[in-house]
């Protein structure tokens, strides 16, 4: 069989493809990512395994389409709005999670002795984290818009630019080894010149071009998408020709592009296309491993991989705690970093390209993003969990009175607490307002309180599970608590936050009412609570008992006892 699906690249390529659907759907089935599906099966198929994947050209063609296509879609999505909006925030977590990573890794490094160039290459490699699986599983647990998960995507974008800086210098060095040391200054100072050019260039294409453009496009679908593609194609091949690389070639198409209003649909379109090319690329970096080789840094992989999955959290804790955040808010945002990502495998991998290091480095790195993100796949999923375990060791990473965090007006009468500003929430609020009664809304997303405030109510932002926090809310002045938010899926078992949040009311000594909102009777569990409000079933029977008024009294029922409706031949007798 082997020696079939060597006689042709499409029997290969069509081997890789269901071997990947296999291996995706195990990895399914076990909760993982699909990233480290793929690389299983690259190992599989690779050398050491089974020895299908062979044809490296085509592999490493798709592979670097991969790649342009997955940083293409990152510029697109490239959003400096969240960061200027969390400021501070976003800013130095981001970045002082980078700088403490990259210098105690180095540190770990060296003292598992690898020589200094490699151990800068795996610290740096260690900073990054994954934006994909992070937006997945956040979105999965429904806290893509709660503050971590706001703080998180934030600090995500921070070391999104700076790994694209990070490609940039590479790609320098890269040309400055290739000239000589007399022509490495030279250089170096010709890439950054292209590079700014690229980036003028870029911003007349944004101000000038790009809406008309996208504008008329949009009137084909497939179209947009064929363009979009070869113009990711084609600011990657120019950064490659003018030497600061396809990376940044591909990321600077997506930001020439992320203004549009068709951006979005962009980036829905090209998803499937990122992942079925990625799938090459991580195809390649499995079949490339050397399994008799890696059981020589199982070892140091395993101790990278406990500084990952520990000490970058504990990072993101510290400096979140010394911003003023609550120690809950701090670790569901430093689980995000509990892993490296894809970038961090480009990253060590175009150092091995320029030959800066050797194809031990990758290997190793490989092996700690096989670890870490399968293993922090599941410390996202049971976060809460692990908070309630972690809570005791946390307390020093936050400050006697925290600032960051609303806790609510306590000078001013309180009649209802909202929890949930969203459109039924927000509904529930103005009509409570409207009827005279003083209601603070509470919300995770800072954007909803802040459109709740513009709108003359009282809001504060803070998450309604956090025990604490509810703790620090005027309760004892509330006569009612309405819990708005929407529940948990079960399929994810986790505690429900409406009866969390009911329970946290009692212990912090609230005995008044708990009204909680119940979203459908299928996936959304029943809340805890005195009175359980059913939008749709409520809204459905508002509309029966209009709908009624409009018609008036019922029809003369008929005349015989087993008629079972009224025939339509009769006459309302009004």
């Amino acid at each position: 069989m082997t020696d079939l699906i060597a006689q042709s690249v499409f029997y290969e390529v069509s081997a890789l493809l269901i071997l990947a659907a296999v291996g995706g759907l195990i990895g399914l089935a076990l909760r993982q990512p699909l990233v480290v599906a793929f690389i299983a099966v690259g190992i599989l198929a690779g050398p050491s395994g089974l020895g299908i994947a062979r044809s490296d050209e085509p592999i490493d063609l798709l592979a670097a389409l991969g790649i342009a296509v997955l940083l293409f879609l990152v510029g697109l999505k490239l959003d400096l709005k969240l960061v200027r909006t969390l400021g501070p925030t976003a800013l130095v977590t981001g970045l002082g999670q980078v700088v403490f990573t990259s210098v105690i890794g180095f540190a770990i490094a060296l003292a598992l002795g690898m020589a200094p160039v490699p151990a800068l290459y795996v610290a740096i490699a260690l900073t990054f984290s994954s934006t994909i699986i992070i937006v997945k599983l956040l979105s999965d647990k429904r806290e893509i818009d709660s503050l971590h998960g706001r703080v998180a995507l934030g600090f995500l974008i921070v070391q999104d630019i700076v790994v694209v800086l990070a490609m940039i210098v590479l790609s320098a060095l890269g040309v400055g080894a290739a000239g000589g040391d007399g022509q490495a200054l030279t250089g170096v100072l010709r890439v950054v010149g292209w590079g700014v050019a690229a980036l003028v260039a870029v911003a007349l294409f944004v101000r000038y071009v790009a809406e008309p453009l996208t504008r008329r496009l949009a009137r084909a679908p497939e179209l947009l998408v064929a363009f979009a593609i070869g113009w990711a194609a084609l600011l990657a091949a120019l950064g490659d020709f003018l030497g600061f690389g396809k990376e940044l070639g591909g990321l600077l198409a997506g930001v020439s592009l992320a203004s549009t209003p068709v951006r979005d649909a962009i980036a829905a379109r090209m998803a499937s296309l990122r992942d079925f090319l990625l799938l090459f690329f991580f195809i390649a970096l499995g079949a490339g491993l050397d399994i008799g080789r890696l059981g020589d840094q199982v070892v140091p992989a395993l101790v990278l991989s406990l500084f990952v999955l520990i000490g970058n959290p504990l990072i993101v804790v510290a400096l979140m705690g010394w911003l003023g955040y609550r120690r809950r808010t701090g670790f569901l945002a430093g689980l995000t970093v509990a892993q490296i990502s894809e970038f961090s495998l480009i990253f060590v991998a175009v150092g091995v390209s320029l030959g800066h290091v050797g194809d031990e480095a990758l290997g190793l790195v490989t092996l700690v993003g096989l670890i870490t993100i399968a293993l922090s796949t599941y410390m996202i999923t049971w976060s809460h969990q692990l908070y309630r375990w972690m809570e005791p060791l946390l307390r020093p990473f936050e400050r006697r009175n925290p600032t960051a965090e609303g806790a609510g007006p306590t000078g001013t009468p309180v009649d209802v607490l909202l929890f949930g500003l969203g459109r039924y929430g927000t509904a529930i609020g103005r009509r409570l307002a409207d009827r005279g009664l003083a209601v603070l809304g509470v919300d995770f997303d800072p954007e909803a309180v802040r459109e709740w405030r513009q709108a003359g109510g009282r809001g504060v932002f803070g998450d309604a599970g956090d025990p604490e926090f509810v703790a620090h809310l005027p309760i004892r002045q509330a006569r009612l608590a309405v819990a708005a938010m929407p529940g948990t899926a079960r399929a994810l078992t986790h505690d429900d936050p409406r009866s969390t949040l009911a329970a946290a009311l009692r212990e912090a000594g609230y005995d008044g009412p708990v009204v909680a909102a119940r979203y459908g009777a299928g996936a959304d569990p029943a809340p805890a609570a005195d009175l359980v409000l059913e939008p749709f079933a409520d809204a459905a029977d508002h509309a029966v008992m209009r709908i009624e008024e409009l018609l008036g009294p019922p029809r003369a029922a008929a005349a015989s006892p087993d008629t079972a409706a009224p025939s339509s031949r009769e006459t309302s007798p009004c």
